[in-house]
């Protein structure tokens, strides 16, 4: 794990920081980590008595607005985290630390109900009426848009969980450039610690043809809290989104990785029952 010292949108390094907390879960799974209560048996002088969590720090970029955990998890730790990401263990464990996190689970496991918009979105700018598709970090497949009507459904996915009926795992060195009409990069961003390393490996999948859609949320922090100092403020704990962005956010960061923009809005989905607000982009190579 290392610490940043630039944004992870707009490589600005015009920073501001405040502590946060990283909350226990993530703790535990990827460091094995526990909180622990400090005591005055303990004996130690300059520390006061009381809970003690891992601390981290919340950043946010002056140039471009985003905020995000100084924490950028290497490749062992993000495995960690996200190996049979929602089974069984991680579950379990979630549920200790988080009780009644296992029925939500299970309503999330079910996935979303607004697959149909997000068609309805990328329909216009697709060159055929069925597409090859690669999912990009797409689970099991489920929530892949056109998979019923594509003559090629590819998951690409570290969670390494069984694929629904029609997909077909692969690994980075299966993918190639100019093998798939639409690339779906669903829900990935948020979690990374690389986001503009993400992208460019997504990009190196795409030819001149290839439509890329780009799905991730709008986060309640950004929507209603415009004052760079309140948001600031707010940020004090960290779960599994590590990058919160915004509009500006997300113009550096697709600009940078050789991106243009086709289309892009935000829209109110519904997920285990409850509403959330998500940015919708559609993208090609510039």
């Amino acid at each position: 794990m290392k610490i940043s010292h630039a944004c992870v949108a707009c490589h600005s390094t015009r920073l501001r920081s405040r502590s946060a907390v990283l909350m226990p879960f993530l703790a535990a799974r990827i460091f094995g980590w526990q909180p622990t209560t400090i005591t005055p048996e303990w004996g130690l002088r300059d520390i006061d008595a009381g809970q003690a969590y891992s601390l981290c720090a919340t950043l946010m970029c002056d140039e471009c607005g985003m905020i995000f955990l100084d924490m950028r998890f290497d490749a062992d730790e993000m495995d960690a985290l996200y190996r049979d990401y929602r089974g069984a263990q991680y579950t379990e464990l979630r549920n200790r630390i988080e009780p009644g996190y296992a029925a939500l689970n299970a309503m999330l496991r079910e996935g979303g109900d607004y697959t149909a918009q997000v068609e309805a979105f990328i329909r216009p700018h697709l060159t055929c009426d069925r597409p090859r598709v690669l999912d990009w970090g797409g689970d099991t497949g489920a929530n892949t848009p056109f998979r019923a009507e594509a003559v090629r459904h590819d998951v690409y996915d570290i969670s390494q969980r069984t694929l629904v009926e029609g997909a077909t795992a692969v690994t980075e060195d299966e993918i190639s450039p100019g093998a798939y009409d639409l690339v779906v990069l669903a829900n990935v961003l948020e979690h990374v610690s690389h986001p503009t390393a993400t992208l460019r490996l997504v990009t190196s999948a795409m030819d001149q043809d290839t439509l890329l859609y780009i799905e991730l949320p709008y986060e309640d922090l950004i929507r209603h809290h415009h004052s760079d100092d309140e948001r600031l403020a707010l940020k004090r704990h960290w779960h599994e989104h590590i990058n919160f962005f915004t509009p500006d956010s997300l113009d550096h960061l697709l600009r940078n990785t050789g991106l243009q923009t086709v289309n892009r809005t935000t829209k109110a989905v519904t997920v285990a029952g409850r509403e959330r607000h998500v940015f919708l982009i559609a993208a090609r190579l510039a």
